[in-house]
Parts: structure tokens; sequence; C-alpha cells
């Protein structure tokens, strides 16, 4: 199994690249599907592991994924699938807890194994759990899994303490088949609960306010399968918007929705890089100076913590310090261990990261300790001095669609062993 990149800084990348399907939408339309009987196809699907891993769970509980070319077929049989996810599968996937809704929504009773996924701090499931239990599930947790069952499902207010992504999945794929009006409060707003709220409308559900903190839903008795193009990955977008500021490059960045990644630019010229949107994407141009910038990681519109490290590793280079607080997971500073290896100079005190720039990284052996954490470790080995070899880089492969081809059609070298 390919698990180390090596990388050769020095080189500034130029040309344009295509962005992918986005992984945290795509993995929630999959679980979604099951909803409607029927064959359902999303389109714009990124080929990455945990997409693979998704397959693998709906194949065991007989419903038939498979690929054709870059779009995915789900089949949803008529008639009753197996409501039990295996522990083995779901503990190599975070999402896989979306199917307490989904299955809840389907079949009226879900078993899921406690979820898995990087270790980035800890998701409980509790504001998932008050979700599903305001809709009527009754819910017991015993040896590692949930079980829950609903005999009266009707709609309800539901107040979520946090806008917490999945728990606004969770609640909109149980509300949508449940009889009567769900209104979500303080829900999450990221584009991927938009991108979930059209696929569910084009199959037929009633959602409204879809990207405000409240949703309000009125449960209908069917859906219908459809075919849908899941949205461009914010997350990759920003990922080579960075790669070109901080390999001294230009970099066209291609298929992205401007106003899903206006954070990441505020911030990106903030350092004093070239940010411009055109007809054919966002262009980013390095200038020769990168200035500091402080950041507060926040749920959606503020900047998104999956592009923390990303950014902590181009202030690495920055002229002056920094200023990286963390709002939304406590273990995101693990790369801050393997940029020091780079020679970054980073203190981290609780929630908050002080990043000084250094003049120069330096190629390291370094460990990928989660998605984005080996994304950063990619972007700092692009611009360091020597060869950066980055172990564990399965976590990368989990999120990101032909990477190092990617990068080397921009003039990177990376090999992946």
């Amino acid at each position: 199994m390919e698990n180390v990149l090596i990388v050769e800084g020095g080189t500034p990348l130029r040309g344009s690249v295509r962005v992918s399907g986005a992984k945290n939408a795509g993995l929630v339309l999959m679980v979604a599907s099951i909803l409607a009987e029927g064959e359902t196809i999303l389109d714009n699907m990124p080929r990455i592991r945990d997409v693979e891993v998704m397959i693998q769970i709906l194949n065991e509980i007989g419903v038939e994924a498979k690929w054709n070319e870059n779009s995915l077929s789900i089949y949803s049989p008529s008639g009753k699938i197996k409501t039990k996810t295996s522990y083995e599968l779901t503990r190599k996937l975070r999402a896989s807890n979306l199917f307490l809704g989904s299955l809840l929504g389907r079949e009226k009773e879900a078993v899921i194994s406690l979820p898995g996924g990087c270790d980035i701090g800890s998701r409980p499931m509790d504001l998932h759990l008050k979700g599903v239990q305001a809709l009527g599930a009754e819910v017991q947790i015993e040896h590692g899994y949930i079980y829950a069952r609903v005999k009266d499902p009707k709609g309800n207010n539901v107040y979520l303490d946090f806008p917490s992504v999945g728990a606004t999945e969770n609640i909109m794929m149980i509300a949508v088949k449940t009889p009567g009006t769900t209104i979500i409060e303080n829900a999450a707003k990221e584009p991927e609960i938009v991108d979930l709220a059209n696929f569910l409308s084009s199959m037929g559900a009633k959602i409204r306010g879809a990207g405000t903190d409240v949703i309000k839903i009125e449960g209908v008795e069917e859906l219908k399968p459809v075919r849908y193009a899941i949205i461009p990955d914010r997350i990759e977008a920003g990922t080579f918007m960075v790669a070109a500021a901080i390999s001294g490059g230009e970099i066209m960045v291609e298929n992205v929705i401007p106003t899903h990644i206006y954070p990441i630019i505020a911030k990106l010229q903030e350092t004093g890089a070239i940010v411009k949107e055109t007809e054919s994407g966002i262009l980013v141009k390095s200038r020769e100076k990168i200035r500091p910038v402080d950041i507060k990681t926040l749920p959606y519109p503020g900047f998104p913590t999956d592009m923390q490290s990303q950014m902590m590793a181009l202030l690495c280079l920055a002229e002056g310090s920094s200023v990286i607080v963390e709002n939304v997971f406590e273990n995101r500073f693990q790369v801050v261990d393997e940029l020091k290896r780079m020679g970054a100079s980073i203190k981290v005190e609780g929630h908050t990261a002080v990043v000084e720039g250094v003049k120069k990284l330096y190629g390291a052996t370094v460990k990928a300790t989660d998605l984005r954490a080996g994304a950063a470790l990619i972007l700092a080995g692009l611009a360091a001095e020597g060869q950066t070899t980055i172990e564990d880089a399965i976590h990368i492969f989990r999120g990101y669609e032909n990477i190092e081809q990617k990068f080397n059609s921009l003039g990177a070298k990376i090999k992946v062993y």
C-alpha cells in the first residue's frame, strides 16, 4: 500500500489545476442516496480512500454502489436493507456516523458503530443523538454501538448547542421522511449542507433555509432517485491556492465556487499574495515577501479549520509572527511538531499557536498525523530546501484525488512509495 510521499523542494509551481468534487459533500450524498429506492447517480465524485470505504459500507448493507468513470451509481433496492454497519469499516471513516439519520429515515432503525477517521479531536455524537431523539428515536449505547429505533416519528424543533455539520446532516436526513415539520435552529451553514439540501430537494424533499442558521423541513412519504453533480472541494481549492503562494509560483485553480472560499481568499491576500477571480477560476500569484496574519478558525462562513494546517505551513515563512487560534478541533496542532522538524519556529499554548516566520524550511522525514496535516507537509516540502519524506501518507489519499499527479503537472517533483 502506498504510504510514503517524497517531495523535492524549491520549484515554483506554475500552470492550471482542476479541483475535484468535494469529499465532505460526496460522502453525505452517498449516505442520503439510500433514502430513495432505485438508482441514484452522483457525478463529480472524487476517487479517494474515504469514498472507497463508503462504497464498501453501502455494499455491505445491501445497497449496490459502483463506479462508472467519474460517476458513482448507487442502486438502493426496494424492501428492507441491513440496518447495522460494521465496526471494521466504520472505524476507518468519521462520516460513517451519517448512516444514523439516513437509516432511521428509511428503515426507522439503525445500529451504528461509533465512528473513526482522523484523530483531530473529540467529535462527540451527543448533538446527533439529541436531534434524532427529538424526532422520536429511542437511543441506547452499548458495546461501542449506537442502537436507535423510531416507534412514533413526528417532526419537532431541534436547537443545536453548536452548529455541528454532521448533526445538522443527520437530522436533515431523518426529518425529510418524518411526518410533520422539523425546524433545526443554530444549524450549520457550510456549503456541504446546502448541497445536501439541494440533493434531497431534487429527490422530492421539502427543505427551506439551508445555508442559514434555521432550516425548516416538511416530511414527505417518498423520495425519488436522481442524477446529481457534487460541488467542487473548497479545501482542495484552498490547498492549491496556498501552494502557489508558498512555492513562489502562479496557479490557476479551476472548478471552484468563489463564494465558498472567500475566507481563504481574504487571508491569502492579507499575506500579500495576488488573488484574482477570472472566468476560468481563481488565479493566485505569489509575492516575494509573505506577510504575517492572524487566523481564528470558526464554523462557516468563518475561516475553515480544514485549511488551518495549510496556512500554518505558509506562515512559517512569513516576515514576522502570526497567531493562529483553533476554535473547532483541539488536536489540530499535531502538525506543529512535524513542521518544527523542518525548521519552523512555532509555540503552542492551549488553542493558540504563535508562528514566528523563518527564512527557510529544510527537508526532513516527517509524519502525516491527519489528512490536512499531510497536505500542510506537502506544501512545506514544496518550499523547503532539499527532500522531504512524508510517512503515513495514507491520510492524504483519504481526501485528495490524484494529489501527486496534480502537483507534478504544475512542476512539483513528488513521488509515491
